[in-house]
């Protein structure tokens, strides 16, 4: 079963794109998904749309569906986040920041996680939502400081964050070199980010291809965990600890396959989501291999 996606229209508009990652220009295709498809970098091997729809054509794909969508699946989405909190031992240096703390969650949906840190911490927290109606949930139901808009359009002082989080949002965005260098800017010196993407190199990518679940039309870019590592790298931080989860989706295997599988997919890291959280730092002269 593939991820909740909006079909591409007829009126969206593309553009060709280099690549984020090495900034090559030539590609093939890779994967045909019918309306859209996955191109290949031939320099460096990062997969994206390209051509890709314009960033102000994808913002309209989060409307009120989408919004019901994240609504109806935000528990879920919130124990998956904290379990990867937890992996990476966020609380063992949190709380060795200088004070105030202040945590950041890009792409929060109804802000669940906003409140965890607020009520279940006491942590002044803030979010940023393109999707006007989950943002309002958000602010109306949970209390919660959302920006409804792109983090650019938030305008945050330079320094801010002592955490700065996005799950399952980079690869939906049209230039995710430059997000990284404003999430480098809004992150306090010794802050520390997460990010949670779907890992094109995973197990699940190489059996299903263009049948694997994260292969939609939304996202753009699907980055490999090397990928990923350099574009980090060449943003300015330095990797502290990753995670990858995800052996099987739900109904492609029964569950006595499916649960030894997702339990060997985190041991041994061949997961098809991975979670990486890193340290600001200065810009990298050279990436990471």
């Amino acid at each position: 079963m593939k991820t909740f996606s909006k079909r591409p229209q007829p009126h969206e508009r593309r553009r060709t794109v280099a690549c984020p990652v090495c900034g090559g220009d030539v590609f093939r295709r890779y994967w045909d998904c019918g309306e859209f498809q996955f191109m290949r970098c031939k320099a460096c091997g990062h997969l994206c749309q390209n051509p890709q729809p314009l960033s102000e054509d994808v913002q309209q794909r989060y409307d009120a569906e989408y919004f019901d969508y994240e609504q109806e699946n935000d528990s879920t989405f919130l124990d998956l986040m904290l379990q990867g909190l937890h992996d990476v031992a966020l609380d063992r240096w949190l709380y060795r920041l200088p004070k105030p703390l202040r945590v950041l969650d890009i792409g929060c949906a109804t802000g669940t996680l906003l409140e965890y840190f607020e009520k279940q911490h006491g942590i002044a927290a803030e979010g940023v939502e393109i999707c006007e109606p989950a943002a309002r949930h958000g602010i109306e139901h949970r209390g919660v400081r959302i920006h409804v808009g792109t983090l650019e359009d938030a305008r945050f002082a330079g320094g801010s964050f002592s955490l700065v989080h996005f799950s399952h949002l980079i690869e939906h965005l049209p230039d995710p070199r430059s997000f990284l260098h404003e999430v480098h800017r809004v992150a306090a010196p010794e802050g520390r980010i997460v990010v949670v993407t779907p890992d094109a190199a995973g197990l699940q990518a190489r059996l299903f291809g263009s049948r694997w679940r994260s292969a939609i039309a939304d996202h753009l870019h699907l980055f490999s965990r090397r990928g990923l590592a350099r574009l980090l790298s060449e943003t300015g931080f330095r990797i502290c600890a990753r995670v990858f989860w995800g052996g099987l989706a739900r109904g492609s295997a029964p569950g006595w396959i499916k649960a030894p599988v997702d339990r060997a997919a985190k041991r041994f890291g061949f997961g098809d989501v991975m979670l990486f959280m890193a340290e600001r730092a200065g810009v990298a002269e050279y990436p990471v291999a």
